[in-house]
């Protein structure tokens, strides 16, 4: 079974800095779009950030110039750097395919920013 295991999060101050971390387990990594989620308490899931699979990036609104997306597909792994971080951006961050997420969701990797 095809999955994906996030790692990285973690307590940090506003203006701090975190690198995430998704493996994907089960297969061989060949994805056309691997995506970042998050969802915050109350709230739904939402894409923060996108890759296709030859490394071209796509960012809400909400992060652009903050967040970099990158993967490195011999190592099945995608990464989130995270800079510049808000408290707004305090939530579980997913990561799977994008726009159909069809793997298995993994149980995501909290990031807290606070103060």
């Amino acid at each position: 079974q095809v999955h994906v295991v996030e790692s990285g999060g973690d307590l940090v101050q506003p203006g701090g800095s975190l690198r995430l971390f998704c493996v994907v387990s089960g297969s061989i990594f060949r994805f056309d779009v691997m995506g970042w989620y998050r969802q915050a308490p109350g709230q739904q899931r939402e894409l923060v950030a996108r890759i296709t699979n030859g490394g071209s990036p796509n960012y809400a609104d909400s992060v652009r110039g903050r967040f970099t997306i990158s993967r490195d597909n011999p190592k099945r792994t995608v990464y989130l750097q995270m800079n510049s971080l808000k408290p707004e951006d305090t939530a579980v961050y997913y990561c799977n395919n994008w726009p159909t997420a069809t793997l298995t969701w993994g149980q995501g990797t909290q990031v807290t920013v606070s103060s």
